[in-house]
């Protein structure tokens, strides 16, 4: 798993921080996985409790803007190798 390394931190953020991990029962480490995933994760579905996804996501964008042609044909044609010699 990759790890994230936070430097020059202000002593009130990780104060803030460590004290907002102990009203949540959880270390500050863990606070921050909590923070991270709630910053970048899409938002979730209601209904199903599932993440979006990309392509249904797209879709909405496209019906929201009055319909977007993305039956678009894709080129097939074999990629040649580079030559590095």
């Amino acid at each position: 798993m990759p790890s994230i390394t936070v430097r020059d931190v202000s002593h009130e953020t990780d104060h803030a921080l460590r004290v907002r991990a102990a009203m949540n029962g959880r270390s500050a480490e863990a606070e921050l996985r909590v923070i991270l995933e709630e910053a970048v994760r899409p938002e979730r579905q209601a209904a199903e409790d599932q993440p979006v996804r990309l392509g249904s996501l797209l879709a909405a964008i496209g019906r929201e803007a009055g319909g977007v042609d993305i039956d678009v044909e894709r080129d097939r044609t074999p990629a040649e190798p580079i030559d590095l010699g």
